[in-house]
């Protein structure tokens, strides 16, 4: 809980104390100092922390009292202010700076799955995502949605599943290593070790011999599933 709350701009203590706030109606200073075991002055510092952030109200009386929001107001407020400053730097903060072509390593799972949100979000026409069906699961709806938008998607997958729109390739057996190989548009890929951990490592580029050699790494791989469904039938 405490984590999550430092996701919308608290500081560690903040968010304890906001969390005691909640759970506990209003409180002064020494009350809760009391009941979270922080020091009292560090108490009042994020109790008006806690005030600039728009997470807590003063009560103002004979013994200034603190109340806390509602999450849903906490966390509401917090995505409106950061959507326009969004707005705001995507309006006047300009590069003139080309796109690196070079090779970077982007290390942790929910970095990498950061990376590949932003990849799909991007896609203008084709997304080639090779990908076992635990993790496939995560992506699903986002990928729906993009071919309802007319971007062809074609996934390679350990497991027969229906995704209608998209095609969808099966995986022999043993090839269900927990790897990701994602091209978007033929111009960026991202591939590596995916398995959900902080240890999980992936190289992004858009270098261009580095895109045709994995694209066709991927072509090799269908026509050897189609192959295998020949003979099959």
């Amino acid at each position: 809980m405490i984590d999550r709350l430092m996701l919308f701009g608290l500081s560690r203590q903040e968010a304890v104390i906001y969390t005691c706030l909640y759970q506990n109606g209003a409180l002064n200073g020494y009350e809760t100092a009391k009941l979270t075991g922080i020091s009292r002055s560090n108490v009042y510092g994020a109790l008006s922390g806690l005030v600039e952030k728009g997470a807590a109200y003063l009560m103002e009386g004979t013994s200034n009292k603190y109340v806390a929001v509602s999450p849903v107001e906490l966390c509401d407020n917090r995505i409106r202010m950061l959507q326009e400053a969004k707005d705001y730097l995507e309006k006047h903060l300009h590069s003139e700076a080309k796109e690196e072509d070079g090779y970077i390593t982007i290390e942790g799972n929910r970095n990498i799955e950061n990376k590949i949100r932003s990849m799909l979000l991007q896609a203008e026409k084709r997304i080639y995502l090779y990908l076992p069906y635990r993790f496939l699961s995560f992506w699903e709806q986002q990928l729906l949605q993009l071919a309802e938008q007319g971007i062809k998607v074609v996934v390679l997958t350990d497991c027969q599943v229906e995704l209608p729109g998209i095609q969808v390739y099966v995986l022999h057996p043993q090839e269900q290593a927990q790897q990701i190989h994602l091209i978007v548009d033929s111009r960026y890929v991202l591939t590596g070790e995916y398995s959900g951990q902080q240890q999980d490592t992936c190289l992004y580029s858009g270098q261009k011999n580095f895109v045709n050699v994995l694209k066709q790494a991927l072509r090799n791989e269908i026509r050897l599933i189609e192959l295998s469904c020949e003979k099959t039938d």
